[in-house]
């Protein structure tokens, strides 16, 4: 009989899925799951905070409780493949812990093939076609889930076919270049708030497309909503036309009907000419705020230096309130899936943790792809030990703290002072106030790392250049900035609903 432990079956029946790494957090009895999945070919990478996974559970695609061991391999494979099918998504398995050292016999099963394609019923794509031929001021937006499809060659032959504007929502750029000529990003507010027409390529219509209503997005805008979940078609706003379907194969559907009827939205219109000008202004501000040099910086001179310097293949992980808002609109992506985020429920402390996997992960597979993290100070706070875990694997991430002394906005040191002279702190300082220029980068070199500390233009885009070239370790640049530096102001007028 050839008996194996369960936490042997479990990290077999992980390896049987072609899963290459896992993250945890050790104790009994993890630790000799830990080992096991070592000992079947994981790397296994030891993380510092730990969340509240059982709270994952209402929130997953899955969960399940094996029953028995002999259960094991079953409900992972299940887990594995529900996991990659449809939406992609968590899943949640719990294991009792005595059944990680009993004993069963050894069982396998074979790895979840991969998931099936649907196409979109033809006779919605042909309407969809005919709703974007009269569309006088169209768009087409591009979700995460065309990165997660796969669908960046097809979509680009679709955009310059059709000669439509489109602009990425945070996780899609780059599955077009953040640079490319039909890219509207820069006139995003203006684009949402005047188009009658919008192509949604898996996108949800959530909180950070403003739930696609009046007054951020023309009342009488006609959706056309491309999506592989059939449950996410008319959440908020009911779409004129549903796509149902993967991706990257309904996106192929309605490239063969425009080739097919030769039809190009025209470069002249006047919508093209609305939105140039708008990205004009756009940039025109963001270039003043951008090339002001004083001390305190603020952030549209950070991102515009950290901008020109990074590889246009490195992985961008970015978390923060105004970090990560104005962030994803200064740093371009230029290739799909090479940006991550605070996602979806904007959980903040998420980001160290994307970037040790992005690094592990280029490591491994020697890509040569550097992996750069920008964090607001807030949240780098939430996971900020993790820089412990960059340091003893060797893990060469930049990490770049955009420390301004608090969440959305801070005060200064000599404020901070006074306001200690006031009163007790508890009662008179801001609730989103942080601790005036705190030393993130002496925490990276407590553990080993490189630690750097930036106040000018000058500073930063050395400090940039030296964690660039350094391949051995992690490095942590830690920028001060303006504590009142704002984002510019955004578009909110009311379009009547005669308007297009």
């Amino acid at each position: 009989m050839d008996e194996v432990t369960g936490a042997q079956l479990i990290a077999e029946s992980l390896k049987a899925q072609k899963v290459d790494y896992m993250f945890g957090i050790v104790g009994v009895p993890i630790i000799e799951v830990a080992m096991a999945a070592q000992a079947a070919g994981i790397r296994y990478v030891g993380m510092r905070n730990e969340q509240a996974v059982e709270a994952c559970r209402l929130y997953s695609k899955f969960s399940a409780r094996p029953s028995s061991l002999e259960a094991i391999p079953s409900v992972i494979e299940k887990a594995v493949r529900t996991s990659i099918y449809g939406r992609p998504g968590a899943c949640y398995v719990d294991i009792a812990g005595d059944m990680v050292n009993a004993k069963v016999e050894r069982s396998k099963v074979s790895c979840c093939p991969p998931p099936p394609v649907s196409l979109a019923d033809q006779g919605s794509v042909t309407e969809a076609i005919s709703v974007l031929k009269a569309a006088k001021t169209p768009l087409v937006i591009i979700g995460k889930g065309a990165a997660y499809g796969r669908a960046e060659t097809v979509l680009r032959e679709l955009i310059e076919m059709s000669g439509l504007p489109f602009l990425p929502t945070p996780m899609g750029k780059g599955v077009l270049p953040d640079d490319h000529a039909n890219c509207v990003a820069a006139a995003r507010s203006r684009a949402l708030l005047q188009a009658d027409v919008i192509l949604l390529f898996g996108a949800r219509l959530n909180w950070m497309l403003h739930f696609g209503l009046s007054p951020r997005f023309n009342p009488n805008v006609k959706i056309i909503q491309v999506d592989l979940c059939a449950e996410e078609m008319g959440n908020n706003v009911r779409p004129a036309v549903a796509l149902l379907g993967d991706i990257s194969a309904v996106a192929t559907q309605l490239l063969l009907c425009v080739r097919r009827d030769g039809w190009k939205y025209p470069s002249n219109a006047e919508w093209w000419s609305t939105l140039k000008s708008k990205i004009a202004a756009n940039a025109k501000i963001s270039k003043a705020l951008a090339l002001q040099s004083t001390v305190p910086l603020n952030y549209y001179t950070v991102f515009h230096h950290i901008s020109q310097l990074l590889p246009h293949d490195c992985i961008i992980v970015s978390e923060g309130a105004n970090t990560m808002d104005i962030g994803r609109t200064m740093l371009n992506n230029y290739l799909p899936r090479h940006r991550l985020d605070a996602g979806t429920f904007g959980t903040m402390g998420v980001g160290l943790g994307f970037a040790i996997a992005a690094a592990a992960v280029e490591a491994s597979q020697n890509t040569g792809r550097r992996v750069v993290c920008v964090e607001g100070d807030s949240a780098f706070g939430f996971s900020g030990m993790e820089v412990e875990t960059m340091c003893r694997y060797s893990l060469p991430v930049v990490v770049i703290v955009v420390n301004n002394n608090g969440i959305y906005s801070g005060v200064d040191s000599e404020t901070w002072k006074a306001m200690k002279q006031m009163g007790e702190l508890t009662s008179v300082a801001p609730p989103v106030s942080l601790l005036p220029d705190a030393r993130y980068d002496e925490v990276m070199k407590a553990f080993g790392g490189r630690g750097l500390l930036v106040r000018t233009v000058e500073e930063l885009r050395s400090a940039l250049q030296l964690s660039l070239s350094d391949w051995e370790r992690p490095s942590l640049i830690n920028v001060l900035i303006d504590p009142s530096s704002d984002r510019k102001q955004q578009v909110t007028t009311t379009v009547r609903s005669t308007c297009l």
